[in-house]
């Protein structure tokens, strides 16, 4: 699922190919041949651009950011340009085919097979990041076992939020372990949103840090993310509607 706060990227006219980078959490973004605004550019083969990133979530969060600024800059210079996207984005990134879609999205092989969704729900969430970054290659490496079963093959229909939270519930991410081994503040970050009222469930994002609960009504999400914040102020917290 995506969530209705995220980074901006532009497009415009410039010489060689350059970028710009602003916004809350620009500090600790590369700015080199590493970034993946960059490197989308230079996949779908454009020069003369002057590319801007706005960047307001943080980063190796574990949310998909840095992924996401790759399928916005395929998107943004594809409409300046008039091109296409190429058919194959995985060179890019696991997670950039299902961010090109930018839909609830069952995601399948290494991120490359998509498949739509039943209608879901209204739900929000509180995102928490402890600012500190996570190296998915670290996660990944701390992994004990690779061969658990997977999710099922169907996703029911859902006729409330709180029937999707319980579904979930019966899900897992196998990362969580392993980031909690390479970052134990996960185990904090849990904890705290476990404690918080109306959450109806807990999880790590992705490869972490970040962690996420879910609330039926956005009064309740942003309640939990002020309670959050001001539990601890040098965490970036953020509540959101998912969709």
């Amino acid at each position: 699922m995506f969530a209705d706060v995220g980074d901006e990227v532009t497009a415009s006219d410039g010489a060689g190919l350059t970028l710009s980078v602003s916004g809350p959490e620009a500090e600790s973004v590369p700015t080199g041949g590493e970034n993946s605004v960059l490197q989308a550019a230079r996949f779908i083969g454009q020069d003369g651009l002057a590319l801007g990133l706005v960047k307001n979530l943080p980063t190796a969060a574990g949310i998909g950011g840095g992924t996401a600024d790759a399928a916005a800059a395929l998107r943004a210079i594809s409409e300046f340009r008039g091109i296409a996207v190429p058919d194959n984005v995985l060179p890019l990134g696991a997670d950039v085919p299902v961010c090109l879609c930018a839909r609830a999205t069952q995601m399948s092989g290494i991120g490359e097979v998509l498949a739509d969704v039943p209608k879901l729900p209204k739900v929000w969430a509180v995102l928490v990041n402890p600012r500190v970054a996570v190296s998915t290659p670290a996660v990944f490496a701390a992994l004990e076992n690779r061969d658990n079963a997977a999710m099922p093959a169907v996703i029911p229909a859902f006729g409330a939020a709180r029937d999707m939270a319980d579904w979930l519930r019966e899900q897992r991410n196998d990362l969580e372990a392993a980031a909690v081994k390479v970052e134990p503040m996960v185990t904090d970050v849990l904890a705290q949103l476990k404690a918080v009222r109306g959450q109806m469930l807990v999880r790590m994002s992705g490869s972490g840090a970040t962690c996420f609960a879910l609330f039926e009504t956005a009064e309740l999400a942003k309640a939990a993310a002020g309670d959050v914040a001001a539990a601890h102020t040098d965490w970036w917290v953020q509540s959101a509607r998912l969709s």
